[in-house]
């Protein structure tokens, strides 16, 4: 059957997956499938709108060489480019069993050398039983969905025996390009990952702060990935860092700060060292400081606030208690004002320009993470109208605050809605007009880690800002 046209609109954020089955679940309506003789495929693209045709005529006008589908000429993965290219992810239902490699370079003709450097990279995944198809499925590729995983197929295949269907649906990486596909395995190829650079750039071991038999202090530079992303654990520090001290065993990651920030993380030599240093966290015997540098002054104090529990950013916080919202809480220990970075410094760093009127003064805070949430001091700062410098996440929604009091759906200000359903849309709007990723740094630093009341204490290097 011909390849169907995918020119329909889609609304995704194409990074983060988790099990497949609640991901089709949660954004069914977001998916297109295609169909050709190899796989059935369906894709998906980022949180911008693009249809499938305008996306490959992007790809081609910026690209010297295109390949005939209107993709760029692959070729190798290294050397790293400068910019990440457009989001590509390919869903495939196995129809033929054999090696990953041959599989993937057939059913989406790519080079072998490209599809090998993809399974280094860590960009495919797999499952042994395809997700369920999104409600916007035809008739004919639910048919193939159902061929390849019904009952009395499934039954025939020894590797699910004794797994309940959610088992089967896990979602693994593939790790060596021979592994063996059976037909009706799932498998998700990013082919065009998540890049760091910035990882080419840094000399590494002037970053390591201590080493011991159980664990590194490594002050990770803005712009880099302390374990890796979905599609790439090729570029993350704890590779990096790995190489850099000649350790035979990969270095593993405890706990982890944004890619934008800079700091202390601690990697751990071993699994069970990673397991050691998990189980102080739970016991919060793990202390962090850190050093933001905010556009406005900031109280000295606890800060309050209450997170949406949805894991997607930017995160939305509130002054007021929402019911199953989770608590966030900083203390500022101190605040002063010093000089806004200089163009000479923001350019070295990629410091975005985010729209702050004034910037002659910047107000750097020492803060003591009292909770541990996902963009805390981000969301946090913003919400009290000092943002981050930098933050192009986060410091726009402050910026339209500002101009536009009561926009922020849980801002200072906040409108009162006629119903929930126009408070739910008010909330989608303000979602969709925030929440860009900052490409390198934001003035945020993981200034100190401790451990074992202070028996453990370790501090980063001065700031970018300082620089």
């Amino acid at each position: 059957m011909a390849s169907l046209n995918l020119a329909s609109i889609f609304s995704y954020s194409y990074r983060g997956f988790s099990a497949p089955v609640t991901l089709l679940r949660t954004l069914a309506s977001t998916r297109a499938y295609s169909l050709n003789k190899k796989a059935l495929v369906w894709c998906s693209l980022s949180k911008r709108k693009f249809s499938c045709e305008s996306l490959k005529q992007d790809i081609a006008s910026t690209t010297a060489t295109s390949s005939v589908n209107g993709y760029p000429e692959y070729t190798r993965l290294l050397p790293c480019p400068s910019h990440n290219s457009p989001p590509r992810i390919e869903h495939l239902v196995v129809s033929e069993e054999g090696p990953v490699l041959d599989y993937i370079c057939k059913a989406l003709d790519l080079p072998p050398l490209f599809v090998a450097d993809l399974i280094h990279f860590g960009a495919v995944h797999y499952a042994l039983v395809c997700p369920q198809p999104p409600p916007t499925a035809t008739p004919e590729q639910i048919r193939v969905f159902e061929e390849v995983t019904a009952p009395s197929v499934l039954k025939k295949r020894a590797s699910i025996k004794g797994k309940t269907v959610r088992e089967a649906q896990k979602t693994f990486r593939i790790t060596h390009v021979d592994q063996f596909l059976e037909a009706g395995m799932y498998l998700r190829v990013h082919v065009h990952p998540k890049r760091f650079p910035r990882c080419y750039d840094i000399d590494w071991k002037s970053r390591i702060i201590h080493v011991t038999e159980s664990f590194v202090v490594l002050d990770k530079p803005a712009g880099t990935s302390v374990g890796g992303t979905t599609d790439n654990i090729e570029e993350s520090c704890a590779t990096f860092a790995t190489r850099a001290l000649g350790l035979t065993a990969p270095l593993r990651t405890t706990h982890q700060i944004d890619n934008c920030t800079e700091g202390c993380v601690v990697l751990a030599r071993s699994k069970e060292d990673c397991s050691v240093f998990h189980g102080k966290i739970r016991e919060k015997t793990v202390k962090k400081l850190y050093i933001a540098l905010a556009a406005s002054p900031v109280p000295i104090g606890v800060v309050n606030h209450y997170m949406r529990p949805i894991n997607m950013a930017p995160r939305l916080v509130s002054e007021e208690f929402i019911k199953g919202w989770h608590l966030c809480q900083l203390e500022v220990m101190e605040c002063k004002r010093v000089p806004w970075p200089d163009a000479v410094v923001e350019e070295k760093y990629c410091v975005q320009d985010c729209g702050w009127p004034s910037k002659d003064h910047a107000y750097e805070c020492k803060i003591n993470l009292l909770t541990g949430r996902t963009h805390q001091i981000r969301a946090q700062l913003a919400a009290v109208g000092a943002p981050l410098v930098g933050d192009s996440m986060y410091m726009p929604a402050a910026v339209a605050e500002m101009v536009s009091p009561g926009c922020n759906p849980f801002g200072k200000y906040k409108k009162q809605y006629t119903s929930e359903d126009d408070k739910a849309i008010a909330v989608e709007e303000w979602v969709l007009c925030h929440g860009k990723e900052p490409n390198v740094a934001i003035g945020l630093q993981a200034c100190q880690i401790s451990w074992d009341d202070g028996k453990h204490i370790y501090n980063a290097g001065s700031p970018w800002w300082r620089c």
